[in-house]
């Protein structure tokens, strides 16, 4: 269950840096994304992570998950991490994780 990563310090490793283009969609990632090694997700997949605060392309981070995206016509919760001491509202989550995250219903957990 994605809950448990609430608070946690967690590693992304990013497969859609910021700037780079889904590459069936087309669309370009304002922010970086990846996943979380060595876990799995609803879907099958790795755990999806979304990384805010950080303005620049990225291999890695480390940073604390502030927030889940659960999707609830979906089966695949989205991390939102953040680097320590960075916070986000549930409105800029949404901003930031529209450009993918409108496709899907979901709600914010904290």
């Amino acid at each position: 269950m994605s809950k448990e990563y609430l608070g946690k310090t967690v590693t992304v490793k990013m497969d859609r840096p910021m700037g780079t283009k889904h590459p069936k969609h087309g669309f370009v990632y304002p922010v970086n994304y990846g996943y979380i090694p060595n876990t799995v997700s609803g879907d099958g997949e790795e755990l999806d992570a979304y990384v805010l605060g950080v303005f620049e392309p990225l291999d890695t981070f480390e940073g604390k998950v502030i927030a889940i995206i659960h999707r609830t016509n979906d089966n695949d919760d989205k991390l939102v991490v953040a680097p320590e001491g960075k916070n986000y509202s549930d409105e800029q989550i949404r901003a930031l994780t529209e450009f993918q995250e409108q496709w899907f219903k979901s709600e914010i957990w904290r």
